[in-house]
């Protein structure tokens, strides 16, 4: 494995030489994508696609006696990330290289991913994802570009003592970040990119003090904690955890990369390492940052810092080109997945805190009086701290005086306070606590979100439904003062996209041999050309050929599961697939109901007629995620029951997926008949599966919920099967009053459901397992999973009917894969491109 993937990583080295000597010499304007996760997958197979060789390597290695899949199935994934977020940060990174754009990916080379899931007994069990145990032969060491990050300590300010001018950070403590690049390839184009991976190193300087004292072993540990922070990959999604590791994760990226970016913004000649730019009036023009999620807020108080205390610019001049450099997507609307970092976390950044207690004064706009007593505030904290013996400013914040009046006693009373906001909004006091940048609800905490808004030229959300949702609510009150404010296009669109190479062309050789002998070769670089497959659906001798590679896919997945988990699947049925990290929110619980009422249905009646199905599902769980946990275990002992009786046999059968990751993925896609999305219409911002089964032809089952509105737009309704409830019905549910019981009680098949799961029906060994999870449900059902379930029983009806007719089914297959273009990742970074970056796709360079 490894001889093969250094010989096809010399392939790439001078592309990847050469492009980055073409960006030196031209100086274009670059993009830094920012994100926390990069979930690659395996680089191999990919990389001999894009460089346009697995022909020739196939054949090298078939002379050599080797079976070059056996080979690539050696290869660990690259797991730096938890789920959509890092796949999509990965598909990205390919369409910029295939688009031409001069981009680099900056993140960190976690020495452990997400973790291996075992299930055991049922339980999902979590062991360490060592991927870098044998080497990884992608990435290589840059040493000469190491960089210092630093913590605590605290701010030596100027003789008047203005945060807002330049400062200097002391008696900090520091670790160094080791950068590791790794080429990412255009497809077909010669282009190379560069992700940039940082670890974590320990200074070589030991604590003298332990060391005198004769404890050089304890020294010499002790370096381990600051390496510590490249460690491991936080589990969490859609879940914010605030942990003092994780946020010195999220800063040492930022700190790191932006060091980076400038100091190439400084030297843009090939060659040339002495700093040739001393203006950064032109950094918007030449540099563009792009916030994935708020995982890497911090970019823009570090900015700040670099430009004034180092640079010592003026405030104004060092915020106008922050807001115009960067840029931030927003994720999710889930409350529990934003950011709100603690205060007394954030002290370990007291430069930072200070840049954002300014920020926040600013976007408020407080008026001189204020301001005064803010100073005089500040010199009474100084006195009080300094005969405590603490830190000159620790519990002095700042926000109190400028953003809960109410919440400070020594607050002086004045009606022109907030001028700017009373300027838009008269009196409106709880827009203004809304608005702030620190919340003063308990625990002092700051909205990275609200961070990220007030510094960013761009906003957008990642599908329709999504951008609309935060338009009209999460951020409602930005987008309001956005527009009087006079901001044009501060909030928009970009629907997530996938990259058609790994998502087809690599995973699915036979169906995209297939379009190929029909379109010609070029519609992996430009997807839309998938429209011409349109006139083929009445082509019956074209749609036995289509349902021929999707049997080919089903028998090869079919064997994999029986060799792995022993299980014996029929590939003519239906293969049913739900893949995706466990949560509430995406309703895994309502398939797992679903299996029940079918299992119930074929005993009730084993000679009727009965559509068989393979319900496949596979993700994994935040381990601290108790609720998600009981999800796997219950799904796994249905399928325990349903598997092993006779009476059943080959009608149904359930397959938990373990350990389900990039690799796996790209083996499952290809063989599913039936996508499960069925999310609270509401809650997914996009999804990206989604795509990867449309393009695969796979049919979906869902809500409109997510890109799924999308789809449906662009394959026609006749060709998905959506059900459930709409956003705003679910909107008028809540205000109305929801009660779960009253639908468990109306509906009989999910009643006699659910009380088989609660009295122990599918874990006769421990009866109450599962009691309190269905008494829960029942009483707290926060993602309306009993209101949407009739509907969904409804809707997996008429996609058994419709599985009868073969012909008909393959025929809605090749409408979806011919609908499949607009969800290409390539035409996503063409729209952040052109809109949010400013920079021309160059995809024939």
């Amino acid at each position: 494995y490894f001889a093969l993937a250094n010989t096809v990583r010399d392939q790439m080295v001078g592309r990847w030489i050469r492009t980055q000597q073409y960006y030196y010499e031209k100086d274009p304007k670059r993009v830094y994508y920012l994100s926390l996760e990069f979930y690659m997958g395996r680089a191999l197979q990919n990389t001999m696609l894009n460089l346009g060789i697995q022909s020739s390597c196939d054949e090298a290695m078939y002379q050599l006696g080797l079976d070059i899949e056996e080979l690539e199935e050696l290869e660990e994934d690259a797991g730096l990330g938890n789920g959509g977020l890092g796949r999509l940060a990965a598909c990205f990174l390919d369409s910029m290289a295939t688009l031409g754009l001069a981009a680099y990916g900056y993140g960190i080379r976690y020495e452990y991913g997400i973790f291996n899931q075992k299930i055991r007994q049922g339980w999902q069990v979590e062991e360490a994802d060592d991927w870098l145990r044998y080497g990884n032969a992608w990435d290589k060491a840059r040493p000469e570009y190491m960089v210092p990050v630093h913590y605590y300590g605290s701010v030596e300010h100027g003789a008047d003592g203005d945060w807002s001018k330049p400062c200097k950070w002391v008696n900090s403590q520091v670790v160094f970040a080791m950068p590791y690049d790794t080429p990412t390839p255009g497809y077909g184009n010669n282009t190379v990119n560069t992700l940039r991976l940082y670890t974590a190193k320990s200074p070589n300087s030991f604590n003298l003090g332990v060391f005198n004292t004769g404890d050089y072993i304890q020294a010499v540990c002790d370096r381990n904690l600051a390496e510590n922070i490249s460690r491991v990959l936080y589990p969490n999604d859609n879940f914010f955890e605030g942990k003092e590791l994780r946020l010195k994760q999220e800063y040492f990226v930022v700190c790191a990369t932006l060091q980076d970016i400038i100091r190439r913004f400084k030297s843009s000649i090939f060659g040339c390492r002495d700093p040739i730019r001393t203006s950064f009036d032109a950094f918007p023009d030449k540099v563009a940052i792009q916030l994935n999620d708020t995982h890497p807020s911090l970019a823009i108080p570090e900015l700040m810092r670099l430009l004034i205390d180092i640079e010592e610019m003026e405030w104004d001049r060092a915020w106008k080109i922050v807001v115009n450099t960067c840029a931030y997507t927003n994720h999710t609307v889930l409350p529990e997945a934003l950011e709100r970092w603690p205060v007394h976390l954030l002290e370990m950044l007291p430069r930072h805190l200070e840049i954002i207690y300014i920020i926040n004064q600013k976007h408020i706009e407080v008026s001189r009086a204020v301001k005064t007593h803010k100073k005089k505030l500040k010199q009474k904290f100084r006195r009080k701290n300094k005969k405590q013996g603490l830190c000159p400013l620790s519990c002095y914040n700042v926000s109190c005086i400028f953003v809960s009046p109410n919440m400070n006693p020594e607050y002086p009373p004045n009606p022109q306070t907030h001028q700017n906001i009373s300027k838009h909004f008269p009196g409106d006091m709880d827009r203004l606590r809304r608005m702030s940048l620190v919340e003063e609800d308990g625990e002092k905490r700051v909205n990275m979100a609200h961070l990220c808004i007030v510094g960013s030229h761009a906003v957008n959300g990642v599908a329709a439904i999504h951008s609309k949702i935060i338009q009209d609510s999460v951020f409602k009150d930005f987008v309001e003062l956005s527009e009087k404010m006079g901001e044009v296009n501060k909030f928009q669109n970009k629907t997530n996209g996938i990259t058609p190479r790994r998502w087809l062309l690599l995973c699915n050789p036979g169906l995209a041999d297939l379009i190929a002998e029909k379109i010609g070769e070029d519609w992996p670089k430009n997807l839309d050309q998938l429209r011409e497959l349109t006139p083929l659906i009445d082509n019956p001798a074209f749609i036995r050929s289509i349902n021929q590679v999707k049997q080919e896919n089903k028998m090869k997945l079919a064997g994999f599961i029986e060799k792995e988990w022993g299980i014996k699947v029929n590939p003519a049925s239906m293969f049913d697939v739900q893949v995706k990290r466990i949560h509430e929110y995406k309703r895994q619980l309502m398939n797992a109901i679903h299996m029940v009422v079918m299992y119930n249905r074929i005993k009730a009646d084993p000679n009727k007629d009965f559509v068989p199905r393979t319900v496949m599902i596979g993700g994994k769980a935040a381990p601290g995620y108790h609720t998600a946990k009981m999800i796997i275990k219950l799904i796994n002992s249905i399928a325990s029951m349903v598997n092993n009786d006779p009476i059943v046999g080959d009608k149904l059968k359930i397959v938990y997926l373990e350990n389900y990751r990039v690799s796996l993925a790209e083996k499952v896609i290809p063989a599913a008949d039936l996508s499960e999305q069925i999310s609270t219409a509401g809650t997914e911002a996009s999804g990206t599966g989604n795509m990867k089964f449309m393009l695969n032809g796979a049919l979906t089952i869902g809500t409109l919920d997510g890109a799924n509105v999308e789809m449906a737009e662009e394959m026609g309704g006749e060709n998905i099967f959506i059900f459930g409830m709409k956003v705003h019905e679910v909107e008028e549910l809540d205000r109305s009053g929801y009660n779960a019981r009253s639908f468990y009680e109306s509906v009989p098949e999910l009643k006699t459901a659910l009380d088989q799961i609660s009295s122990g029906y599918f874990s006769p060994l421990e009866p109450d397992q599962f009691q309190h999870f269905v008494d829960n449900l029942i009483n707290h059902d926060r993602f309306k999973l009993l209101a949407d379930f009739q509907s969904y029983v409804e809707c997996q009806d008429r996609v058994s009917e419709a599985f009868k007719d073969t012909e008909q089914w393959t025929k809605m297959c090749l409408a979806n894969i011919a609908a499949s273009g607009k969800f290409s990742s390539d035409r996503t970074i063409s729209e952040y491109a052109r809109e949010i970056w400013g920079v021309e796709p160059q995809p024939d360079l």
